[in-house]
């Protein structure tokens, strides 16, 4: 919980008001069409599915914190009509919330996607430690740097977090490959295929947006733009993410009921 700059502008909360009132629409509506399918795949997807409404539900009560955190941490006023000014109120900002959020849900990500694939199951065991201890040393590493004023402390943690991350982004785009193109169906090869460099591609955007306060920026220009990007990087890992589980379970639920699930 680092002190919040002062003079933000009206555009610059604003942006960051808004930013965050879209993680709850997106994990919130994301959280009801995920447990409102549950019916529609075969038994074997349902505990995917279930997780993947988890993660959005988590994601959906951690960003409602946020917003609230943001909204109590700002005064804003127009006088007589005019521009409005936007004052800091002396309330702590609270943005920790998000690495508590990361912290469940980013092992849970990773789980979901290695059920709906369906692996052997000593795979599907070893797969979901390996990545889920990964992904939460990657957390847990990245949070003291986030925390710091000082570049080269933040530096230091970016580093040291890229190694879990590269392990799990390494798994996805390369480790998995085989897996994939036994999947049932060109499709669900395919919808597979998608989820794994979705989760590459958003997964990419976090480091960087970590480093905005590291490049030159700062300010509430640099607070804009973290919060901003963090909250369009969440929705696409995990609201855009989990349609692509629902999509995977429900093609290869209706492949295996329609009797045409191919031979290992």
């Amino acid at each position: 919980m680092a002190p919040l700059p002062d003079g933000f502008s009206y555009a610059e909360w604003n942006a960051t008001y808004n930013g965050l009132s879209f993680g709850i629409a997106a994990m919130g509506s994301a959280t009801i069409f995920f447990w409102l399918q549950l019916p529609n795949v075969t038994k074997s997807y349902r505990t995917a599915l279930t997780i993947t409404g988890i993660v959005t539900l988590i994601a959906t009560y951690h960003y409602i914190r946020i917003f609230n955190s943001w909204s109590e941490a700002f005064t804003v006023a127009s006088k007589d009509g005019g521009d409005y000014h936007v004052k800091l109120t002396g309330a702590p900002f609270n943005d920790g919330y998000r690495y508590v959020d990361w912290l469940l849900t980013v092992p849970l990500l990773l789980i979901e996607l290695i059920l709906v694939m369906k692996l052997p199951q000593e795979e599907t065991v070893s797969l979901s430690w390996k990545l889920g201890l990964a992904s939460a040393l990657m957390v847990a590493l990245g949070y003291p740097g986030e925390i710091q004023e000082d570049l080269s402390v933040r530096w230091f943690w970016w580093c040291l977090s890229m190694i879990p991350f590269c392990y799990v982004v390494f798994t996805l785009a390369v480790g998995l490959a085989e897996s994939t193109s036994k999947q049932p169906s060109p499709a669900a090869a395919s919808l597979v295929s998608a989820a794994r460099y979705l989760t590459v591609l958003s997964w990419c955007t976090y480091p960087f947006v970590y480093m905005v306060k590291s490049v030159g920026l700062a300010g509430p220009a640099a607070t804009m733009y973290e919060q901003v990007g963090y909250s369009i990087a969440d929705v696409m890992a995990k609201a855009v993410f989990g349609v692509l589980i629902w999509a995977i379970a429900s093609e290869k639920s209706a492949v295996e009921e329609s009797g045409k699930l191919l031979p290992n």
